[in-house]
C-alpha cells in the first residue's frame, strides 16, 4: 500500500504517529464529531489533537483523487497553511496522510491542534445569547477582513466558525476547511457567503447594514441581496428535500 504525506516541519515527533494514524485512530478516542467524516481528539505528545478521518470515496472518486484533484486531507492541510500565512485564524496544522491501495486512492487523514472555544456561529443563532446583535456585528466585521483577503470558504456556516470572547472583544476561527477558494471578492458577492447560516431575516438585516457600512455599499441594496441569497438556498433545500422524499416514500 502506497502513501503520501505532508507533516508541519513544527511537529517532527509526529511522524511515526502520521504512518500508524490508521491504529491510532481506532483507539477509543473521544469523538467530536461523526457523519459522512470522523473527528477524534487524540492526545499525543502533550498536544490535544484533533484527527479528522475522512469517508473512503466512492469508486470513481479513489481514482479521481489519485491522478486528476487533490484530496480533502490535502486541501485541508494546505488551506491551514495559507490562512495561517494570512493571519485568519484556523486550528494549528500538523500534517495529513493518504493511503492508496493498487494505484487507487482510499483512506485519508488529517491532524491538527485542538482549539478551545465558548461556542459557534449556530448557537448564535439557536440560542440567542445577550450579546448576540454584538458578536453578528462582529463576525460582520472578521467576514469582511477575510474577503479582503480574498478567503471564500465555500462550506461557511454555523458550525464551522468558532468563537471566544475576551471582555468585548470577540475571535473567531475557521474550521472544516478544505473547501476553500482564494480570490478577488467583488462588493455585493461577499454577502452571499452568509447563506448558509440560516439567519432570520432580522439578523440577516443587521448583518447586511453592518456590511454595507464597511464596504462602503448601498444599505437598501446590501439587505436586499442578502435575503435574496439567503432565500434561494432555501428553496435550493426544499426542493431536494422534496424530491429526496419522492423517491424514498
Amino acid at each position: 500500500m502506497g502513501i503520501k504525506y505532508k507533516l508541519h516541519p513544527s511537529f517532527p515527533e509526529f511522524k511515526k504517529d502520521l504512518f500508524n494514524i490508521k491504529e491510532v485512530f481506532s483507539k477509543d478516542n473521544e469523538i467530536i464529531h461523526k457523519a459522512r467524516n470522523v473527528l477524534k481528539v487524540v492526545p499525543l505528545h502533550g498536544v490535544d489533537t484533533v484527527v479528522k478521518a475522512f469517508r473512503i470515496p466512492n469508486a470513481i472518486n479513489q481514482f479521481v483523487y489519485a491522478y486528476l484533484r487533490k484530496s480533502k486531507a490535502y486541501k485541508s492541510y494546505f488551506n491551514a497553511l495559507k490562512l495561517e500565512e494570512l493571519e485568519v485564524n484556523t486550528p494549528s496544522p500538523i500534517g495529513f496522510i493518504e493511503f492508496y491501495s493498487n494505484g487507487f486512492f482510499k483512506e485519508s487523514y488529517f491532524l491538527s491542534k485542538k482549539f478551545d472555544y465558548e461556542l459557534t456561529m449556530a448557537d448564535i443563532r439557536d440560542n440567542p445569547p445577550v450579546d448576540k446583535d454584538p458578536i453578528l456585528k462582529a463576525f460582520t466585521r472578521f467576514t469582511y477582513e477575510i474577503h479582503q483577503k480574498g478567503v471564500w470558504h465555500i462550506d461557511y456556516s454555523g458550525g464551522n466558525i468558532l468563537i471566544n470572547r475576551d471582555n468585548d472583544t470577540y475571535n473567531f476561527s475557521l474550521v472544516d476547511i478544505n473547501r476553500m477558494e482564494f480570490k478577488t471578492i467583488s462588493e455585493y458577492q461577499g454577502l452571499e457567503n452568509f447563506n448558509k447560516f440560516w439567519f432570520n431575516e432580522t439578523d440577516l438585516t443587521t448583518i447586511a447594514k453592518e456590511y454595507a457600512l464597511l464596504a462602503n455599499l448601498d444599505e437598501k441594496k446590501a439587505i436586499k441581496e442578502i435575503i435574496f441569497q439567503d432565500k434561494k438556498l432555501k428553496d435550493h433545500v426544499l426542493r431536494r428535500r422534496k424530491l429526496k422524499a419522492f423517491f424514498y416514500q
